[in-house]
């Protein structure tokens, strides 16, 4: 699995290079959010311009980063969602859970 971290004022920013978001990619990403959710981190931007197919494990992957965050006070930001990613997290009911921005740069303001 492909990713980027890089700080970015006081939100971390998290780009997932991966074309897709399903189950062969989800454990090792879950992993990484595990990691990277930690009390400290009050804002995670997941960055999604990459990714254009997202199911049901990449939403859970997704929603684990969430909780975290919750847990600790945090936010978890989506940025740069394609129109089908973004039509199943809206289908799911998820865009609740989620701030969604066009851009990591509108994410980060």
């Amino acid at each position: 699995m492909h990713v980027e971290t890089k700080k970015n004022g006081n939100a971390t920013v998290f780009k997932i290079k991966e074309r897709r978001l399903d189950a062969t990619v989800s454990p090792e990403l879950k992993g990484e959010f595990l990691l990277i959710c930690k009390p400290a981190l009050k804002e995670l931007v997941v960055d999604m311009s990459a990714v254009e197919f997202c199911d049901s494990s990449g939403l859970s992957a997704l929603l684990i980063a969430e909780r975290k965050m919750r847990e600790n006070g945090g936010v978890v930001k989506l940025a740069g969602v394609q129109k089908k990613v973004l039509s199943l997290i809206k289908i799911s009911h998820l865009d609740r859970a989620f701030q969604i921005y066009d851009t990591v740069a509108k994410a980060v303001k």
